[in-house]
């Protein structure tokens, strides 16, 4: 049986909810930006820096960074524990998803640096 050790909620009824709360932010973000894209009289560089300037725009904006890293989070961990199991790798499936998840969690944990630096960076 697998471990929820590396899961991200405390339980698989958790992982699921915020999943799909992450899911709503995320619905919320796209529909935003594409509404900003559509309806802008002025579309270009001008509106778009004075939208992504507003103190407002750079949190919702973060809010869906980390709610991007969330969900993908839950969902990856959902396959790497699915597919690197004892049962197809042997004894040492432990190892090899622990491996796979650091390998992942760094990853995340590098976008969610660059997301910030790209936000309030200079």
């Amino acid at each position: 049986m697998v471990t929820t050790v590396t899961s991200f909620g405390r339980s698989g009824v958790f992982d699921w909810l915020y999943q799909r709360v992450t899911a709503v932010v995320l619905l919320a973000y796209t529909l935003f930006i594409v509404g900003f894209i559509f309806f802008s009289d002025d579309f270009g560089y001008q509106s778009w820096s004075a939208l992504f300037a507003q103190g407002w725009m750079r949190i919702f904006s973060l809010v869906a960074l980390l709610s991007t890293l969330a969900h993908a989070w839950i969902g990856l961990w959902s396959v790497v524990t699915d597919y690197i199991t004892s049962r197809t790798m042997g004894g040492k499936a432990t190892v090899l998803r622990v491996l796979v998840q650091m390998l992942l969690g760094a990853v995340a944990v590098y976008y969610a640096v660059w997301g910030i630096e790209i936000l309030w960076g200079v």
